[in-house]
């Protein structure tokens, strides 16, 4: 059986192990991007510029040799190619050498331990950045020449004053290590070998229901209150990895704590106020949150452009109760939904709507009462009844 070995050749070439240059030296073709090629290929040995199984592949199966490298940068198990290609190829014995990833190297430049750090890759992927460096003190981060959108990001958030320390060219000549704050992101050159460290001296990693309604900026526009909220939110059953809708958003009360809940989903807040969707921004940056998208416009027109939903609130639906829930089935058949209702007759649609998909939904009426201070005692000022109606989802 054909040998192929994946090796991690660090940051630089000082940084390559003993034994991953052994590998290395032992193989007859070597695969690379060809950056590392140029650093590591002889004139007496097959080099080629790829490093993907389905261009390896043929190369393998139609050469005479038996002993083949990939080399990828960093170490092996870092953000590297070595997953896609253990679970790719066929027929070939891999093995792996590990080496010096640009975690371990910025880490150790830096004189800081690394074990509690989270690794963020935004290299050729989406990752939910912001909502990593909510949750995490220190959070490193590898870009693909994005540094300014990143920032963007950040800034979009909330979190333009976090200190960022920028690592370009780890290892190679041209290293540099230089500190600044999120803002200065957006205008930052840099390389595009370039990796962040993204201090957060206030880190929150909870995922509260039913926060209180002074925490929103209010406007105009409705807002779920705090008890209902809880209760929905229940209903919901969100994970963290969850893409989810807020249908008729509001004041995005719920958009915040669906976003805080599934941290490493989505979600998309459809509503047809331009002053809700102001106010859905500005509460998403006074939460820091970074994984949700506002969307201005009529929500069935604009929910069908979405992708599948793993769960939906509907908190009005502007006439489309039926239309909005067959919709999110069609796309998901084990969509969760749930539905808040005020009126009668939005009930009665919600129940007809759940009919028509065969889903037999769970009904709570909840009625409750705020106090209120009067003089040296506090009443009780009964608020309106609220219908939540939940169904679908794989618990059913």
């Amino acid at each position: 059986m054909k040998q192929l070995t994946i090796i991690g050749v660090g940051v630089g070439p000082d940084s390559i192990t003993q034994s991953a240059r052994r590998a290395m030296e032992s193989a007859q073709v070597l695969f690379g991007a060809p950056r590392l090629l140029s650093e590591w290929s002889t004139a007496q040995k097959a080099a080629h510029p790829c490093y993907t199984a389905a261009k390896i592949t043929p190369i393998i199966n139609n050469s005479d040799a038996d002993r083949f490298a990939v080399l990828v940068s960093g170490d092996v198990g870092f953000y590297s190619a070595a997953a896609s290609l253990c679970q790719e190829l066929q027929g070939v014995d891999i093995r792996m050498e590990p080496g010096i990833s640009s975690l371990h190297y910025f880490f150790a430049r830096l004189g800081r331990p690394w074990q509690d750090a989270a690794t963020v890759s935004c290299h050729g992927r989406h990752a939910n950045l912001v909502d990593t460096v909510r949750r995490s003190a220190a959070t490193f981060v590898l870009t693909g020449g994005n540094v300014p959108e990143l920032g963007d990001a950040l800034c979009r958030a909330g979190f333009g004053g976090l200190t960022v320390t920028v690592g370009q060219r780890l290892g190679l000549d041209g290293e540099a290590i230089t500190r600044h704050t999120a803002a200065d992101l957006p205008t930052l050159s840099t390389d595009p070998l370039t990796v962040l460290l993204i201090d957060n001296p206030a880190p929150d990693a909870s995922c509260p229901t039913g926060i209180d309604d002074a925490a929103f900026i209010r406007g105009q526009v409705p807002m779920t209150k705090s008890a209902i909220r809880a209760v929905t939110m229940s209903k919901l059953r969100l994970g963290p990895d969850a893409v989810c809708c807020d249908v008729g958003a509001g004041t995005g009360s719920v958009t915040v704590e669906m976003a805080l809940s599934a941290w490493r989903g989505r979600v998309y807040a459809i509503d047809k106020a331009p002053a809700a969707i102001d106010l859905i921004r500005q509460n998403c940056a006074a939460f820091h949150i970074g994984n949700v998208t506002p969307i201005l416009g009529d929500a069935l027109e604009q929910f069908t452009a979405l992708p599948p939903m793993d769960a939906v609130f509907i908190g009005g639906s502007s006439g489309e109760m039926e239309a909005l829930i067959a919709a999110a089935v069609a796309k998901n058949p084990a969509v969760r939904i749930v539905v808040n209702a005020i009126a009668l007759e939005t009930v009665q649609q919600a129940m007809a709507a759940f009919a028509a998909q065969h889903i037999t939904p769970e009904i709570v009426q909840l009625s409750w009462a705020e106090s209120r201070a009067v003089g040296r005692v506090h009443m009780l000022t009964a608020q309106n009844p609220i219908f939540i109606l939940s169904g679908g989802g794989v618990h059913e």
